[in-house]
């Protein structure tokens, strides 16, 4: 090997750290805009037509973006470690930031469609909250199986017949890495506004035509799997960029600020399991041992209710996960009944909307709903503040917030507070993952089932569970229609009555499936009254309709026909969900986030 003389290292080193100042550069906003052929993409219609000549709909595009560089005019290659960008259509979610892009002329822009190895591998336990990573935050994790999913692209398409087949597309692994390099003249070391492209009609274009009429319909690349490889080498080909006309700059959003809490307020230390995704507590309402235990008083109080018959905890039982066991609606103070089924309450922290189509963004707008809901509890907020304060609530305020003053926004703070310390996280489960327990057979084949995808061309047979119920809290928390109704047939509206949107018919929350042999009756109207027949449904009982999710469209009418025995085993595995803690007190290894 050649020895550097002395002054050659001094100059490298002063090299390096020139170009270390230099990296501390201009900040740059990213919009990414999202095209089919000529026209702007439109979410869920089933109006695009591709090269093929199939009409089809995209429902969701998610990806996550990683290794930006500039290609120097020189040709060097200028790299900005670490930095992760996570697009969502279906979120909104297409502006995205770069920091410290360094001074040069650059001639084009590359990017990689994933994370990189390094990333992909990472513990997604240790991601912060917040960040693009987070599987919390991106829904794009593979769970069990490790690694995360470069881009998920799912949607329908019209069958000969006019009925509405579906497609899922899920590029993911190391070796399906998906480079991008577009032509980009841009001088750096300046603030400037970027505009990336995608054009969703090339990934089923060029250079390789995908027909998802000849059984193109799905792919999870695994190894051998050519449909990957095709269309992770047309998303190479699917971007464009173009630097804009720099915006109004738009002053940053005011960090909340912690508002009322007591000086000598004791700080709680929630404890969660280490296989969990770190959550995002809410910085303008901490958890302190004060809060969640007026929390938990509040919970438990029937002056909530307009003729003091009923608290949260009357429809919300510990016992039974937090729900209304055996009902498949609960009845209210006055004894009218809902429509919809009492959903769970455990892992709250890391939901981020609530009720089962998703009408309140937080907590605290959730938990004075049902109290105000004529159905439910009737009261008016004011009447509640005044039992309270007569009720000489007042010192426990204090201790919580500073003061004894009652405010609706003070009970909707001390509710959240304790919800949020409702987990689960110590089932048998847990204690497989921990080496210090062992599947039966049974347990063990209904784990397969579920975290296996139904792919009769290549040779597999599952479940597909893991599409909305995967990761360590067994759920998306997305809003999916799961064939429960045929089309027209549905009497609850769901996910459309918060968003107005059409295709959003007959979509609801997916509901974690931690505790789930305790929440009996099943789905949003309770229909299903034991856990055989849930998971029956899902073999002969799937109709369709304009909105079946994609991931249940793409297999025959009815679902996947498991026979008896697979049926019976994946029952025996969603009974290792149960936290053995409700029954037996210990607690599982956890960590504090």
């Amino acid at each position: 090997m050649k020895t550097l003389r002395p002054g050659t290292r001094l100059g490298l080193l002063l090299a390096t750290m020139a170009w270390a100042v230099a990296v501390r550069g201009a900040t740059w906003q990213v919009e990414v805009v999202h095209r089919f052929g000529g026209v702007p993409l439109k979410l869920g219609e089933c109006v695009h037509t591709d090269a093929a000549g199939d009409v089809l709909s995209v429902t969701r595009l998610d990806y996550l973006l990683s290794r930006f560089a500039w290609v120097a005019a020189d040709g060097r290659e200028v790299v900005l470690p670490e930095q992760v960008a996570y697009v969502s259509t279906g979120a909104g979610r297409t502006l995205f930031t770069l920091r410290d892009v360094p001074a040069g002329r650059f001639s084009g822009f590359r990017f990689r469609v994933g994370p990189t190895p390094d990333q992909n591998h990472r513990d997604p336990a240790s991601i912060p909250a917040g960040d693009a990573l987070n599987p919390t935050v991106n829904g794009l994790h593979w769970g069990w199986q490790g690694g995360f999913v470069s881009m998920a692209l799912e949607g329908r398409w019209r069958e000969a017949d006019g009925t509405l087949g579906g497609y899922s597309y899920h590029l993911a692994t190391d070796a399906l890495a998906i480079e991008v390099e577009v032509p980009l003249r841009a001088d750096g070391g300046a603030d400037r506004d970027l505009r990336l492209t995608l054009d969703v009609a090339t990934i089923f274009a060029a250079p390789h035509p995908i027909r998802i009429t000849d059984g193109a319909g799905s792919t999870h690349s695994r190894i051998g799997d050519l449909l990957a490889v095709k269309l992770g080498e047309n998303v190479a080909r699917a971007f464009r960029a173009e630097l804009v006309s720099a915006a109004a700059p738009v002053a940053p959003a005011a960090a909340p600020g912690t508002r009322g809490v007591a000086a000598g307020a004791t700080p709680y230390r929630l404890k969660v399991s280490r296989t969990f995704p770190r959550p995002s507590l809410p910085t303008d309402n901490p958890l302190t041992e004060e809060g969640v235990a007026l929390g938990r008083r509040l919970f438990h109080d029937t002056s909530l209710s307009v003729n003091g018959t009923q608290s949260c905890a009357s429809c919300h039982q510990a016992t039974a996960a937090f729900t209304d066991p055996g009902r498949r609606s609960s009845v209210g103070a006055e004894g009218t009944a809902g429509t919809r089924n009492t959903m769970p309450l455990a892992n709250l922290a890391w939901q981020t909307s609530f009720f089962w189509d998703g009408r309140a963004a937080s907590l605290r707008e959730q938990v004075l709903m049902p109290v105000t809901n004529p159905v439910e509890m009737h009261e008016s907020l004011a009447h509640v503040v005044r039992k309270l304060e007569r009720a000489a609530q007042g010192p426990a305020f204090a201790s919580a917030f500073g003061t004894p003053d009652i405010t609706a926004d003070r009970i909707a703070r001390a509710l959240e507070q304790y919800l949020l310390t409702l987990t689960s996280h110590g089932a048998k489960f847990d204690q497989v993952l921990a080496g210090t327990a062992v599947f039966d057979a049974q347990e063990q084949r209904g784990f397969e089932l579920f975290h296996t995808e139904h792919d009769p061309r290549r040779g597999l047979a599952g479940a597909d569970c893991f599409h909305c119920h995967g990761g360590p809290l067994f759920s998306d928390f997305a809003f999916h229609n799961n064939g429960l109704d045929a089309e027209g047939d549905a009497k609850d509206l769901g996910r459309r009555l918060a968003t107005g949107a059409p295709t959003d018919t007959a979509k609801f929350k997916t509901p974690s499936l931690r505790d789930v042999a305790l929440t009996a009756p099943y789905m949003h109207d309770g229909r299903f009254a034991t856990l055989e027949e849930a998971v029956a449904h899902y073999c002969t009982g799937v109709r369709r309709s304009g909105t079946l999710d994609p991931n249940l469209a793409k297999h025959p009418d009815g679902g996947i026909a498991l026979g008896a025995a697979d049926q019976a085993a994946l029952v025996a595995f969603l009974r290792t969900l149960t936290d053995l803690g409700r029954s037996t007190g210990p607690a599982p290894v956890a960590r504090t986030p």
